[in-house]
């Protein structure tokens, strides 16, 4: 054989890419959030901060919402690291979910300021460990009006935003495996069905938003997490008060552990992204197995 007929048949080598050339390609585009607008409700810490940082990652510009009026060393630390090769930023804005006004002014506000609002995570809520019996009707009325009341206001207002600037948006409500089951280990009866009732709105909002799109409007997805056991502020505090049912909580799933916040970024990036674009009204159970015996 002749040398040219040896290089006529070589490979063709193609330069590798540079830094640059990698940093720009669109890769896994389903998943980019390149200028989008999220607002996400118990942003200030635990787990709705650390699936808030995903978004920021995937290039949004995340507006964290939460009851403290200054924010948490958590959140500190996270804006602090926001990487902002990946375009996208963090914010951190006070707001209550349960004071409606409050609400609708800050999602128009955040809005407003892009002309677009691409989604809802809303993450806050509250626990509160007593029998049935035990729980005044303060205690019951504390934990609706955050877990299922507020949630329900924040829900609402965001989709207003959506509509008035019409985005196709994503919301996605932080349920839990305590609105599937009786939580073993776990006597917290409101809570548990505060949690039940997020489940039954995610379906019943919807059924309401999806259709928009037989119209020509952008329509509106709406879908849900119910985590197991997941060690944050709130629950280290239950286990501080009854250190026995972290053992129980492991002994009840098939990973014989706890969750970390940071198992479920994946999971928040994929329900806000176009990656999910035909999943609506779902509820995804991410428990270390704890509902599959």
């Amino acid at each position: 054989m002749t040398n040219g007929a040896t290089n006529a048949s070589a490979p063709i080598q193609e330069p590798l890419p540079t830094p640059e050339d990698v940093r720009t390609q669109n890769r896994f585009r389903e998943f980019d959030l390149q200028g989008k607008v999220f607002a996400v409700t118990g942003g200030g810490r635990g787990l709705g901060l650390a699936m808030a940082e995903a978004l920021v990652e995937a290039g949004a510009q995340v507006h964290c919402l939460d009851r403290l009026s200054e924010p948490d060393d958590e959140f500190i630390y996270a804006q602090k690291h926001a990487n902002p090769a990946y375009g996208g930023s963090l914010h951190y804005r006070c707001m209550d979910v349960r004071d409606a006004e409050n609400v609708k002014e800050t999602m128009s506000r955040i809005a407003d300021q892009k002309q677009r609002l691409d989604g809802l995570l809303a993450a806050a809520g509250i626990n509160h460990i007593d029998s049935a019996i035990g729980h005044s009707q303060n205690d019951v009325n504390e934990i609706m009006s955050i877990n299922y009341t507020g949630l329900f206001i924040c829900a609402t207002e965001a989709a207003k935003q959506m509509m008035k600037y019409n985005c196709r948006g994503t919301v996605l409500l932080v349920a839990s495996i305590s609105g599937i089951i009786a939580n073993k280990g776990m006597c917290a009866p409101v809570y548990n069905s505060s949690k039940a009732a997020v489940i039954q709105l995610t379906r019943s909002l919807a059924m309401e938003w999806g259709p928009r799109e037989k119209s020509g409007k952008p329509g509106i997805r709406v879908n849900c997490i119910c985590p197991g056991h997941v060690v944050t502020k709130m629950v280290e505090q239950i286990l501080e008060k009854d250190p026995e049912a972290q053992k129980v909580w492991e002994g009840e799933n098939m990973l014989g552990r706890l969750g970390r916040p940071e198992e479920f970024r994946g999971a928040a990036l994929y329900l806000l992204s176009d990656a999910s674009s035909f999943m609506t009204g779902a509820s995804l159970i991410i428990d270390g197995g704890q509902t599959a015996w």
